[in-house]
């Protein structure tokens, strides 16, 4: 994981998870449509910092958090 200015993504097209409900509180948002990695922010501070991780690491991540 790395914290990182160098993607431009202001034109972003972000999603939150489906089990994220419509009052806002904790919720991620994450990029799909970018090659080799995985940008996510909180979707309260959109403007805030972005994490990026490797899209094999976000992969395994999923995965765990489903088993």
């Amino acid at each position: 994981m790395k914290i990182s200015p160098e993607y431009d993504l202001s034109k972003a097209s972000w999603h939150k998870s489906s089990y994220s409900g419509g009052e806002g509180g904790n919720c991620l948002e994450v990029r799909d449509d970018v090659p080799h990695i995985v940008p996510v922010r909180d979707s309260k501070n959109p403007d805030g910092p972005v994490l990026v991780f490797p899209a094999a690491a976000w992969s395994a991540f999923i995965k765990d958090v489903q088993a």
